[in-house]
This record gives structure tokens, sequence and C-alpha cells, in this order.
């Protein structure tokens, strides 16, 4: 789902191939993604290697690459919340490779917790890596996009990004200011020949949920939200790794798809979670709010 002012791209595994609107592809060169330890990172990284494009896969412990080094991949430490570390992957990347051609903003985490439960300190975390380390890479590899006049820059963003709820306020808050950047940043490229574009997944099977489990385990709980923290100790009642979450593999097909095409589309939500959750943005916030207190009820 966009807003009214964005067309609507597909939605499922297919979106953006060259069988749609815009149809056509470019030769494929070189691609930069942060996040690939595991999940969607891996996956993307692996989606684009098999395509025959020159894979650059980083993550904060190299170590955790060591699978894509042997699949092919050039691999790279690399902690988003590094000014000095971005800058050094990046120059590399264009020395080798005399450009990047894709970037894809994979890493991040959830910040999960009631908006009073959560340390400022956390919030700060949470906008470090998921917010400010797009803007970092984004920043140091947009000169270069200009330059050639040609470029993509895919950020990972998530149903969350454009439907809040208990207990994700400050992960849907980095997830909303992601894409209001990114809703900004490509009408500023546009004109360089440089394209900008939001994959939307809802839930996926990944080890995510052990991150959020940590983090909401770190928090002062206070008793007044107990059925909130309920819910969130059993995350399948919010979508988690139950039969509607997509496969990682889903979600790199539609990156590989939109990096591809000559003409892709603003947004590509994944999975039928965030394709029925889009539909809750037209619903009144009254009706909306009156749903989700029936919903704390029940799950709580």
């Amino acid at each position: 789902m966009t807003d009214d002012a964005d067309s609507t791209p597909e939605t499922d595994a297919s979106a953006g191939d060259d069988t749609g609107p815009g149809a056509g592809t470019r030769e494929p060169e070189t691609v930069l993604i942060t996040g690939c330890s595991s999940g969607i990172g891996r996956a993307t990284a692996l989606a684009f290697l098999e395509e025959d494009w020159t894979v650059y896969a980083t993550a904060r412990d190299e170590g955790d690459l060591e699978a894509l080094a042997d699949a092919g991949c050039e691999t790279a430490e690399l902690d988003v919340t590094d000014d000095d570390a971005v800058e050094r992957v990046v120059d590399r990347v264009v020395e080798e490779r005399g450009g990047i051609d894709c970037l894809v903003n994979n890493a991040g985490y959830a910040q999960m917790g009631p908006i009073e439960d959560v340390p400022v300190e956390d919030v700060h975390g949470q906008f470090d890596v998921n917010v400010y380390g797009p803007h970092r890479l984004t920043r140091a590899v947009l000169p270069h996009m200009r330059d050639a006049e040609d470029g993509t820059i895919i950020n990972v963003s998530s149903t969350a990004g454009r439907l809040s709820f208990p207990g994700g306020g400050v992960y849907s808050g980095s997830k909303f200011a992601l894409e209001a950047m990114s809703d900004a940043l490509r009408g500023e490229v546009q004109p360089f020949g440089i394209d900008v574009v939001l994959v939307e997944p809802g839930p996926v099977v990944t080890n995510f949920q052990d991150r959020v489990e940590d983090e909401v385990d770190g928090l002062p709980r206070s008793e007044a939200y107990e059925d909130v923290y309920e819910i969130m100790d059993d995350y399948e009642a919010i979508g988690g790794a139950g039969p509607l979450a997509s496969e990682p593999k889903d979600v790199a097909r539609v990156i590989l798809n939109a990096a591809s095409c000559t003409d892709p589309g603003p947004r590509y939500p994944v999975g039928p979670v965030a394709k029925y959750a889009m539909l809750a943005r037209f619903v009144p916030d009254p009706i909306r709010d009156t749903v989700i207190g029936l919903a704390r009820r029940v799950l709580g």
C-alpha cells in the first residue's frame, strides 16, 4: 500500500521484475549490502551472487560472513554506526570496482517495549542503527552514484514503518523515519538518474526474534504494561514465525528485482501480513485504536 501520490508496485516476490510497467533491466554490476550475517541480508547476498553481481557483503563481525566468502562474495567488517568504517568500506568498493551500482541498507534490529519503559539511550541506539546507519551509507555512496548518473538505493524497512502498535513505538519510530527520509531522498536524487526504493517486509522467518527478546529482557519493566509484555513474549501472536511469515529468500528476491529494474516502484510490501496491515492505514484512527484495545484484552 502506498500514499495517494505514489504508484502501487507489485507486492509479491515477482515485484519489480521485467514483466510489468517500466520493464527492462540494466547490466548488473556491483552491490554493497549491510547486515549480511544472517536472515534477509545473507539471502540477499546469495540472490545477487546467483545473478552474477559482484557482491560486497558486510556485517559487524566478518567471521559471520565466512560462508558468503566461500560462495564468492567479497566481505568486509562494517558497523553502520561507525563513520570511519563506513567511509573505509565504500572507498574500498569504489577503488576495486570503480563505483557502486546498488546499496542495500539492510542492517537493523527492533527495540521493542512500551515507550515509558525504554531508556533514552536505547532509543538513541535504535535510531543510530536503523536511521543514522542508512544515512551514513547513503551519504557515502551518493557522490559516486551522481558521478555515474546511475544507481539504486534500497532501504529495508518494515510493515512497522507504516503502522505502529503498542510495544513497538521505538522500532516503528525508526522505520517511520527511514520511510520519510527515503521519500524525500527519492525526489532529491531523481534528476541524477538514481532510484530510491523501500522494501517493507511483514514477519520473516529469521533469528530477528532472538534480538527482540534480548532487548526486551534488558528493560526495567513496569507493572503497568504487563499485558503488552505478555503479547511481546508470545511473538507469534503478532506474526512471529507463524504460517503467514515470509522466508528471507522471498524478501531477497524482491530486493534483487527492484535493483535490476530500470524503473522500480517506490515501495514493495512483502508477504501477506504486510499487504493486509497496510490496509489498516485507511481505517480511521478511533476505530483502529478500538481494535488494538480489544486485541490487548484478548491476547494480553
